[in-house]
Order: structure tokens, then C-alpha cells, then sequence
């Protein structure tokens, strides 16, 4: 059982669950656990423009990685292949479960101002509800629980309006379960 499945099983607040699941996989996704260089001496990032193909970050999204934190942070894995799809600069996979499933969505844009014109599009069209704090350089929960992160020039969906009321093992509602899966995705994304 995750660190993360003992937390939620021991009733955490979902705030604590998913600030468990940065620090999760801030460790699981690809991190070196070496010490890291003094600021002083990091190198500047570059952001990442959309390109012809999908960035490595977004592909991790619907890939084995991905998929494997994600089962271990909702306790519960697909039951069939993810099948990513690469068009408009928009990445997404469906995650199938028994009862139900979400859809994972990656948008790719080129600037500031495109990133958070499409995160305040994506908020009206989909019924934004509340802020969640900490999380991204931005991000929100919609309407049908859904979940809404910006991070760079990145906007990621994972839409849960599909997955039953309660999800997971043990049972969250489907908004946790959206925050949990966009805030294991956030860890993994750390630095990328």
C-alpha cells in the first residue's frame, strides 16, 4: 500500500493528501536523490514552446511512469492499454477503470499570455469552482470535480466527469481523486 493510500485510509484532509503526493513524487518520479547545485550556480530553464511532438514532461502523462504513480496514488489501475493522442498541440489518454473512467489532457502553448487565455477559457467552458492553492503556478477544481493545473506553458486536465461519485481504493470522492492525480503529476513534472 502507497504512502499516499495509508494517508487518505487514515483520513487525512484531501490539502494534506495532496501535499503528500507532491512530496511522493517529488521521490518516485525519475529524481536523482543526489544533492542538488547551490542556486547560485543552477542553470536558467528555458520554457519549453509547443513543438511538433509532444514534450518528454507531457508524454509522461500517458505513459508507463504516469500510469504506475497514478495507480499507486488512486489504489486502483486501468483495465485496459492507455492509447495517447497528439492533436493541436492538445496530448490526452483515457484511463479506463472498471467503473468508470478519466480523461488525462496535456495543452501545450508558447507563452505566458496563451497559457492562461486557454486556462481561463478551459475554467468557463468547464464551470470553475474553487482555487486550489499550492498547487501548479495556478490551478482550480470544476464544476463535475475535475482538476485544472498550469505549470510553464502547460495546462494540464485531468477530467474526472466520467469516473463514479466515489473512486478509489479506499473510496474518495471523484474531485480528491482528481486533486490526487493532478498533484502526482505536479511532483512528477517538478523541475521538468
Amino acid at each position: 500500500m502507497s504512502l499516499l493510500t495509508r494517508a487518505r485510509a487514515r483520513g487525512f484532509s484531501i490539502a494534506a493528501v495532496w501535499s503528500l503526493a507532491l512530496v511522493v513524487g517529488l521521490g518516485a518520479c525519475g529524481g536523482s536523490g543526489g544533492s542538488s547545485a547551490p542556486a547560485a550556480t543552477a542553470p536558467v530553464r528555458v520554457l519549453e514552446k509547443a513543438g511538433a511532438e509532444p514534450s518528454d514532461s507531457t508524454r509522461m502523462v500517458c505513459g508507463s511512469e504516469g500510469k504506475e504513480e497514478i495507480a499507486a496514488a488512486v489504489g486502483v489501475d486501468v483495465t485496459r492499454p492507455l492509447m495517447p493522442r497528439f492533436v493541436d498541440h492538445l496530448y490526452s489518454c483515457d484511463y479506463v477503470y472498471s467503473d468508470g473512467l478519466a480523461t488525462l489532457s496535456v495543452k501545450e502553448l508558447s507563452s505566458a499570455a496563451e497559457t492562461t487565455a486557454y486556462f481561463d477559457a478551459l475554467g468557463k467552458r468547464l464551470g470553475r469552482k474553487h482555487a486550489l492553492l499550492g498547487l501548479g503556478q495556478g490551478a482550480y477544481q470544476t464544476t463535475d470535480g475535475s482538476t485544472v493545473v498550469r505549470k510553464d506553458y502547460r495546462v494540464l486536465l485531468v477530467n474526472a466527469s466520467r469516473l463514479p461519485k466515489q473512486f478509489g481504493v479506499p473510496s474518495a470522492p471523484r474531485a480528491d481523486a482528481s486533486l490526487t492525480v493532478a498533484a502526482t503529476i505536479m511532483g512528477c513534472w517538478t523541475g521538468a
